[in-house]
C-alpha cells in the first residue's frame, strides 16, 4: 500500500478551520491533529475556541485539550506528539488531518524549521538554578554571547524565551558531534485558506460577542493570569475588565481589535510559508482527492 499523505489545513482566526475540518473529517474517514498552541490547553473551550464536546465525540481528535493550562509546551514537543499521532492514525487505516493557525508549530511538524531533538534534564535544571540567582538581564546578555542573531529578537524581561534560547543553543552545542538528526515523515500538502478579509473581520466581531456572552470572563477568572495559556488573545482583556479597567462595550472593542491583528499577522505568516497552496474553503476536498488520492468514505 502507498504511503498514506496529510492534509494540513492552516488559516488565520475566524477562518472556519474547525467547521471545515469536521465536514472533511466525516467525508474522507479521517482523524483530526489540531495544530494550535493554545487548543492544547484543557479547559478553557471558550476563549481559545476550541472545537465542541460533539465535535470530539463524533470525531478523534489529537494534540487538542491534552495539558494543564499551566503547563509549558514548545513546536519540538508538539512535533514528536502530532507525528507519534499520525502514526497511529495512518495504522488504523485512517487519513490523518492537520488543523489550526500555528504556523510555527505546522512549520516544525512539516520538516520546515531545525528544532533541538534532546531533552536535557541536568541542563534544564542548570538553567533553572540561574534564573532564580541571576535577573533577566544577565541572562540575556549570555544568550547575546552565546547567539547574537537569536538575542536581538527576545526581550531581557521574557525570562521564559530567553531560558529556551540557551537551552536550545547549549544542547545543539552538546549534540554537534553526532550530527543531525533525521526523522521519517510522510508527504504533506499544506493549504491556507483563503478567506477575504472583510468576512474575517465581520466573523470575529460575532465571535468576540459571543465569547463574552457565552463566558470568557469567569472563563479567564478561574484559569488565572498566571497561567501558561493566558496569555492567548481574549484572556488578557478579559482579566484586565476583571481588574476594573474598562467597561464591557470598551472590553468587546479590545478584544475585536487584538483579534484582527493576530488575524493579520496568521495571514501574512501562511502567505509566505513555501509550499503553501492558498484555496477557497470549498476547493479543499478537491485538493485532497487530487493531490493525496483521498477517496470519500463509503455510505
Amino acid at each position: 500500500m502507498a504511503e498514506r499523505g496529510v492534509l494540513v489545513v492552516a488559516g488565520a482566526t475566524a477562518t472556519g478551520k474547525t467547521e471545515l475540518a469536521l465536514r472533511l473529517a466525516r467525508r474522507f474517514d479521517a482523524e483530526i491533529v489540531g495544530a494550535d498552541s493554545r487548543q492544547v490547553y484543557r479547559d478553557m473551550p471558550i476563549g481559545t475556541a476550541a472545537p465542541s464536546s460533539a465535535a470530539l465525540l463524533e470525531i478523534p481528535h489529537h494534540c487538542v485539550g491534552i495539558l494543564d493550562p499551566y503547563e509549558r509546551y514548545s513546536a519540538g514537543r508538539f512535533e514528536r506528539d502530532a507525528l507519534d499521532a499520525i502514526a497511529a492514525i495512518h495504522a488504523r487505516g485512517k487519513n490523518a488531518l492537520v488543523v489550526g493557525g500555528t504556523g510555527f508549530y505546522i512549520r516544525a511538524l512539516t520538516g520546515g524549521v531545525s528544532l533541538a531533538r534532546a531533552y536535557d534534564a541536568q541542563l534544564r535544571e542548570r538553567l533553572a538554578r540561574e534564573a532564580r540567582t541571576h535577573d533577566g538581564g544577565f541572562l540575556h546578555s549570555w544568550l547575546a554571547q552565546l547567539d547574537p542573531r537569536r538575542a536581538t529578537a527576545i526581550l531581557p524581561n521574557d525570562t521564559y524565551r530567553v531560558l529556551r534560547a540557551l537551552e536550545i543553543h547549549l544542547t545543539r552545542d552538546a549534540a554537534d558531534s553526532s550530527g543531525p538528526v533525521t526523522i521519517e515523515r510522510p508527504a504533506f500538502v499544506k493549504i491556507a485558506l483563503d478567506v477575504p478579509i472583510e468576512e474575517i473581520d465581520a466573523r470575529i466581531v460575532r465571535r468576540a460577542q459571543e465569547m463574552i456572552e457565552n463566558g470568557l470572563l469567569e472563563e479567564a477568572e478561574r484559569i488565572g493570569a498566571g497561567a501558561v495559556a493566558a496569555s492567548a488573545v481574549g484572556y488578557p482583556q478579559a482579566l484586565a475588565h476583571l481588574r476594573g479597567w474598562g467597561t464591557r462595550q470598551e472590553l468587546l472593542a479590545s478584544l475585536v481589535r487584538a483579534t484582527k491583528r493576530y488575524a493579520r499577522r496568521q495571514l501574512a505568516w501562511f502567505r509566505r510559508e513555501p509550499g503553501t497552496f492558498c484555496l477557497a474553503p470549498d476547493a479543499v476536498a478537491g485538493a485532497a482527492r487530487e493531490k493525496l488520492g483521498w477517496r470519500e468514505k463509503a455510505g
